[in-house]
Order: structure tokens, then C-alpha cells, then sequence
């Protein structure tokens, strides 16, 4: 059996309080002798240290019981801007489940332009069999690095990863306060967002710099009219799950040209694709080749977002390795990564 790899490539040029961002999904597993359901929730934390942490919650008490939870690193930034680790738990749920998980806490990074200070992350898991596919939902697959970058003077689109395992219609949004989704949920007036997960900011003033608090939900929707389980029917505009995408965006001071390949690094290959699919045998190691360069200054880091064990190697000159050996646990499961190379040196001389 395979487990898919979903890539997405984030080119851009390289402080904080606390707080950087979260992602979650999650996977409906077995089923148990007492019919109770396993399901794996995945999650991404980025604090500014490797040793803070924070903890989901389940406010309405009926989220089931938790048989374990693992929490390991996955990249750090060098210069110690951020740190970001991946916890995966397990918990054993009654069959047919529907509940929300939360992450409050605070605070996010300081000065930040939207002024948002307290964090707050909703996970909606829906574990009720479709009547479409007849077993439970799997949540979209996303996953993002914590500090996106770009320069204020260089239009920029970012084609974030969404990839659903049961096929629906994946959308996005910004998080709405009505729905108890975000503590302050002010937008970043520098980016604007479309449903088919697509970020884009346009060139913009000086006064404009800074760092922004992107607060995202991603949904999952049937192709077509369906019922769960103890349900009376979903219909194509009601989402089945949601999931939270937390990030920053900071916009760096002016680059004196926006061609990628000069002060802002461009992927060369065997880098593979944007959003390319990649399939790896269980406990088989699958290598991933990226190269990228700028020839005004030297790329010389590396920084990604995936399953925890990716093992990343610099070969120099811009090129890096990234190996992956995917478990038994892990098998049937798609998992996205995501990487940007660092250009230290501009961000000194310019940024």
C-alpha cells in the first residue's frame, strides 16, 4: 500500500512575542470490538521556542477519550524566529461522532498590523458514515509554514495546498466571529483571499510593512446532496467538517527587482512541481530533490512544513534533500508538505 505526499512550493526571502499559527486535520481509523471509532487528529503549533506549547480542548465534552498524544519538532527557522512542531493524537471516539476541538491561549506575535492578540483555533470532526463513500469523513489536507514573506513592492500569489482524501469541494475563508471561530478577527488589509484557497497581495506602501495575522478555515463540501448516518441529509452548500489555517504574513521593505532568481529565490529543477503528487510504499524512504537560487545573494536554508520525521540535508550551492519513511500507521493517508528556501543575505542588506 502507498501513502500520497502532497508538496507545495512557497518561494520567499527570510521575532516575535509568542504565538505563530496552527493547522489541524484529522483521519477516521478503525473501527473497535466495542464499536467505538479510533480517529488521528494532526496538528501543527509554531511558538516563537520550541518549548512553548498549548493544548486543545473540547468544551462540549463529548470529543470521546484521548489514548495518546505525541508532540515532536518539525523545522526550526536558524536565526530563531520561530519553531514549529507537529502533535498527532489519538482518540477513541463513539461511533457515528460529531465534535469540535478548540486551541485558545494568547498571545500572538507582537505588532502585528490587524492588532489581533489572543489566538483561537476551531476544528470541526464529523465521524458520522456518508452515505456517498459509506464510511466516516476525512477532514481537507493542508498544511503551511509559519512566517510567509514578501516584499512590498512585488505582487505576490500564494496557491495554498487543499487536497480532500473523500473528493469533495474544498473551500476556504477568512474565520468569522459570529461562529465563535477567532477571539479578534480583523483581516489583514494587505491580502485578499479567494474560496479556491488562493492568497494574493499587491504591491503596497511602506507604511504597509509589517507582520499580519492570517486566520483561515477550510471546508469540506459534498459534489452532491448526501445523508449521514442518524442525519436526514447534507446538501452541496452545507460544509461536512472545517478545519483551522493560522499563519503570519510579513511584508519586508522593497527589493530593487521582484524577478524570481535575482534577490528572490526561484525553484530550479528536479524540484518537483507545485502541488505535485507523490507516492511513497510503507517503510519504503521517499527523497524529494529541491534546488533553488538567487544570483544577486546565496540561498542557504531550507525551511519546511510536513510530518514531523522528514529528515531535511543541505548539499550546498542551494541544493537540499528532503527524506521521508512513512509507517504502517500512516498507511492510506495523504500528507502534505510544504517548503520555501531562505535568502538570509538580502533580508540583511535590504529587509
Amino acid at each position: 500500500m502507498f501513502v500520497s505526499l502532497l508538496l507545495l512550493l512557497l518561494v520567499c526571502s527570510a521575532q516575535s512575542s509568542h504565538f505563530y499559527g496552527t493547522v489541524m486535520t484529522y483521519y477516521p481509523k478503525n473501527t473497535n470490538s466495542d464499536g467505538s471509532l479510533t480517529v488521528v487528529l494532526r496538528y501543527k503549533l509554531t511558538f516563537h521556542l520550541c518549548s512553548s506549547s498549548d493544548f486543545w480542548d473540547c468544551p462540549s465534552q463529548n470529543c470521546g477519550n484521548e489514548t495518546s498524544l505525541v508532540l515532536n519538532v518539525v523545522d526550526q527557522e536558524s536565526r530563531g524566529e520561530w519553531c514549529q512542531r507537529e502533535g498527532i493524537m489519538t482518540r477513541r471516539v463513539p461511533s457515528y461522532s460529531q465534535f469540535q476541538l478548540e486551541l485558545t491561549g494568547g498571545n500572538w506575535i507582537d505588532h502585528n498590523k490587524n492588532g489581533i492578540i489572543l489566538w483561537k483555533a476551531v476544528t470541526g470532526v464529523e465521524l458520522r458514515n456518508r452515505s456517498d463513500i459509506g464510511q466516516a469523513n476525512t477532514s481537507p489536507q493542508t498544511t503551511i509554514l509559519a512566517a510567509l514573506r514578501v516584499r512590498s513592492n512585488c505582487r505576490r500569489d500564494f496557491h495554498l495546498l487543499d487536497f480532500d482524501p473523500d473528493g469533495d469541494e474544498v473551500r476556504c475563508r477568512y474565520a468569522n466571529s459570529s461562529l465563535s471561530e477567532c477571539f479578534q478577527c480583523t483581516t489583514p488589509s494587505v491580502l485578499s483571499l479567494s474560496e479556491s484557497f488562493i492568497l494574493s497581495f499587491s504591491p503596497t506602501s511602506s507604511v504597509n510593512e509589517g507582520a499580519y495575522i492570517v486566520q483561515m478555515v477550510m471546508e469540506d463540501f459534498p459534489r452532491q446532496n448526501i445523508s449521514l448516518t442518524q442525519n436526514g441529509g447534507l446538501t452541496v452548500n452545507s460544509a461536512i467538517s472545517k478545519i483551522p489555517v493560522q499563519f503570519v504574513v510579513r511584508v519586508d521593505p522593497v527589493v530593487p527587482s521582484c524577478t524570481e532568481g535575482l534577490y528572490l529565490p526561484r525553484f530550479l529543477t528536479p524540484t518537483p512541481a507545485n502541488k505535485a503528487q507523490l507516492y511513497a510504499p510503507v517503510n519504503q524512504t521517499l527523497s524529494i530533490s529541491v534546488n533553488a537560487e538567487a544570483t544577486v545573494s546565496t540561498t542557504f536554508e531550507l525551511l519546511f512544513s510536513g510530518p514531523h520525521n522528514i529528515i531535511k540535508s543541505s548539499l550546498g550551492a542551494g541544493r537540499f534533500l528532503l527524506r521521508w519513511t512513512p509507517s504502517q500507521e500512516e498507511d492510506g493517508e495523504s500528507h502534505p508538505i510544504c517548503f520555501r528556501p531562505i535568502n538570509h543575505k538580502v533580508s540583511h542588506l535590504i529587509g
